[in-house]
C-alpha cells in the first residue's frame, strides 16, 4: 500500500524555488532515507510535507487523499509528525510539557506517556526537568517520544544524528528499526551520517537541485564511487 505519493512536487521560498518536480511514493511500514549533498533541497522536501511552506506545484498524497491544500495542524492531526532539524524542543518547558505537546500528531484525545516511555524510558525519570537542560542525545529522545505520545501514522526525521555522540545515534537507530517493527510505523530520515542510513533505510533516494535522481540500496553507498557521485564524500 502506498502511505505516501508525491508527485511532481515543486516549493520553495518566495520566488526562489528549491523543489523542483520531485516525486517519490513511500510504502506503509517502509523506512526511505533522502540523501544527498549539503544544499539540494532535503529539509525544504520535509517542511513541504509536513506544510510548513506551500506547494507551487504538483500533489501530495497521504493514504490516498490529496493533502496538499492542508495546514501543517491539519496534516499533523492525520498523523504525520515531524521532527525538524535541531530537534525543536521547548527548552524552558519540563520533559512532561513538551511531550504533551504530541497530542496533535494524529488527533489523539490523550497523551500515550506510557508509549514513549516504552521506547525511551530515560525521560520517566526527567519528567520534570528543563528540557534545555539535557543533553543533546536526550533532546533528540525526546523530539521523537514527543511524536510517540500521539497516534502518528508517519514520522519524518530531519538530521536525527547531528550533534549526538555515537552511542546515542545507535541507540536511536535501534529505536528506528523496532518502531517499523512492532508499530509499523512510516519513517522518512534525511541524514547525512552513513553508518545509520545503512542501518536502518530500506532504500535512499537521492535528491539533487531539487529533485529525485537516483534510487539506491543502503549498501550502494559502500561504493566510494557511489558516495563521491551523490554524496561528495571519500
Amino acid at each position: 500500500m502506498k502511505h505516501l505519493n508525491i508527485a511532481s512536487l515543486k516549493s520553495g521560498y518566495g520566488s526562489v524555488r528549491i523543489i523542483n518536480d520531485f516525486s517519490m511514493t513511500v510504502d506503509r511500514g517502509e523506512i526511505v532515507a533522502v540523501i544527498g549533498r549539503n544544499g539540494v533541497g532535503k529539509t525544504t522536501l520535509m517542511k513541504t510535507i509536513i506544510g510548513n511552506i506551500r506547494t507551487s506545484g504538483g500533489t501530495i498524497e497521504f493514504m490516498s487523499r490529496d493533502i496538499t491544500p492542508l495546514s501543517p495542524p491539519v496534516r499533523a492531526r492525520l498523523g504525520i509528525g515531524y521532527v525538524p532539524q535541531g530537534r525543536g524542543i521547548f527548552s524552558k518547558l519540563t520533559v512532561e510539557g513538551n511531550l504533551m505537546l504530541g497530542m496533535g500528531v494524529g488527533n489523539s484525545r490523550e497523551a500515550n506517556l506510557d508509549r514513549a516511555f516504552e521506547f525511551f524510558p530515560v525521560l520517566k525519570k526527567r519528567l520534570s526537568q528543563a528540557a534545555g537542560s539535557m543533553s543533546g542525545g536526550e533532546q533528540q529522545q525526546l523530539a521523537i517520544a514527543r511524536i510517540l505520545v500521539g497516534a502518528p501514522q508517519i514520522m519524518l526525521l530531519d538530521e536525527p544524528s547531528e550533534g549526538i555522540q555515537p552511542n546515542i545515534v545507535q541507540e536511536i537507530g535501534s529505536t528506528i528499526r523496532r518502531l517499523r517493527r512492532e508499530e509499523n510505523l512510516t519513517i522518512i530520515i534525511v541524514e547525512q551520517n552513513l553508518n545509520l542510513i545503512q542501518a536502518v533505510a530500506d532504500r535512499c533516494i537521492v535528491m539533487d537541485r531539487g529533485a529525485a535522481v537516483a534510487t539506491l540500496k543502503p549498501s550502494d553507498l559502500d561504493d566510494p564511487e557511489v558516495s563521491q557521485r551523490y554524496l561528495a564524500i571519500g
